[in-house]
């Protein structure tokens, strides 16, 4: 990674850090905007960067809510990340709308798949709309953003 990347990697780091700051309602407080920076990040980066971007801004959008979920939150950060590279390697391969399908129903319905067995069918049914809908607006915000934003960086930072 060249200084240019590592710089681009770290005002997404910065974003998603802001981004994690705008919460959606959810029964956790770890449900945030956090992952439109990472799934940017993917695209113009390269899913391993938005890896990266995505299981940090999970982490920090934990440690802002109160981290409710304790040491499980690595685990879910871990997630991101896998769903984050998915995400980008689609979307760079053309596929945009199933990359977005496969995060918003990975998120929704995978990502929280060992909460049922670890905490009970109660928690994983009340976290599913409030992850749908965190999942949709982060999904369609970065498919909103990442045309302008990749030409953008493509053609000023030669990345």
């Amino acid at each position: 990674m060249n200084a240019k990347k590592i710089s681009l990697f770290g005002i997404f780091l910065a974003l998603a850090v802001v981004s994690a700051s705008i919460k959606i309602p959810a029964v956790i407080a770890s449900v945030a905007l956090d992952m439109v920076p990472a799934l940017i990040g993917a695209v113009v980066l390269g899913g391993r960067a938005g890896g990266c971007i995505a299981f940090f801004g999970h982490l920090l959008s934990a440690l802002i809510g109160g981290m409710p979920l304790g040491p499980f939150h690595v685990l879910i950060a871990v997630e991101m990340a896998v769903l984050v590279w998915v995400f980008g390697y689609f979307y760079q391969k053309g596929k945009r709308v199933l990359g977005g399908v496969l995060f918003v129903v990975g998120n929704t319905f995978l990502a929280s798949l060992p909460f049922l067995f670890i905490i009970g069918t109660g928690f994983y049914v009340g976290m599913i709309p409030s992850l749908c809908i965190g999942s949709l607006l982060n999904t369609i915000l970065a498919i909103l953003l990442t045309p302008s934003l990749s030409t953008y960086f493509a053609k000023r930072l030669h990345v």
